[in-house]
């Protein structure tokens, strides 16, 4: 089903949006690549899963933080690939300090990139999805779109606010072939979390395996982290027919944080 579709995958050049682009790349689809890096690393990226799923592969530069460099995006993706099927707002950042010493252009970054860049790639995508009469958008949560933790306000509201928007743009497309669901993971062990093992020591007086084992893994009754690949695997099913009916979801894979 999902072979020759396109996918569009934001902040994709490492951790769960790679793994989210590879499952869909290995599944058939044609891949837009977003993200930072070393060129030549990005390059290599690219080449490799073109090469492996025999699949075409770009990459978009783009700053998603930027309203005007998402619809850059989508536009080189319809003029490369022409028209984004899927499209998988993965992209984010983190900081994490108290409230009252947050930094007011942190909260802006992380709201930009965690929030609105969701809608932007949204609104974007949606007339090709529409006029195709099939679209599948997956937005990137978090356990906190569900609950919060302490120091991390911007990227708590924000995670909440993707999961507000999912399920209004599920509603608003449910008789249009389209879905829109969320996937929250706990805790995975990518780029991002490992920065914030190291901010998160800080911010609470804590050794960093402290970090690991009694804010991180003690918070998930499994004692493990998510993998990227089950969040790939995450991914292709709901793009897949047996998912059709899902939409305006949020599919928690947390080893049972939320459960509590």
């Amino acid at each position: 089903m999902l072979k020759n579709k396109v996918a569009l995958v934001t902040g994709s050049t490492s951790g769960i949006g790679l793994a989210i682009a590879e499952s869909l790349a290995q599944a058939g689809c044609h891949i837009m690549l977003n993200g930072f890096g070393e060129p030549s690393e990005v390059e290599s990226l690219r080449e490799g899963l073109s090469a492996r799923y025999g699949v075409n592969v770009f990459h978009c530069p783009a700053d998603v933080s930027q309203a005007s460099e998402v619809s850059m995006m989508v536009k080189t993706a319809e003029e490369l690939l022409g028209g984004v099927d899927i499209l998988v707002n993965n992209a984010g950042i983190q900081h994490v300090a108290p409230v009252e010493s947050f930094p007011a252009e942190r909260w802006d970054s992380i709201i930009a990139v965690n929030l609105s860049s969701v809608f932007h790639g949204i609104q974007n995508v949606l007339p090709g999805m529409k006029s195709r009469g099939w679209g599948r958008i997956i937005n990137v949560a978090s356990i906190h779109g569900q609950v919060a933790s302490p120091y991390k306000s911007a990227y708590v509201a924000a995670k909440h606010g993707v999961i507000g928007l999912t399920k209004t743009v599920a509603l608003e497309t449910a008789k249009s072939g389209i879905t829109c669901n969320a996937i929250c993971p706990g805790y995975v062990l990518t780029p991002l979390v490992e920065n914030q093992i190291a901010d998160t020591a800080k911010a609470r007086g804590l050794s960093e395996q402290q970090v690991m084992d009694e804010v991180l893994l003690g918070a998930q009754p499994t004692g493990r982290f998510t993998d990227v690949e089950d969040l790939g695997a995450m991914a292709v099913f709901l793009c897949g027919s047996a998912s059709r009916n899902i939409t305006g979801s949020v599919q928690v894979m947390d080893g049972g944080y939320t459960a509590q």
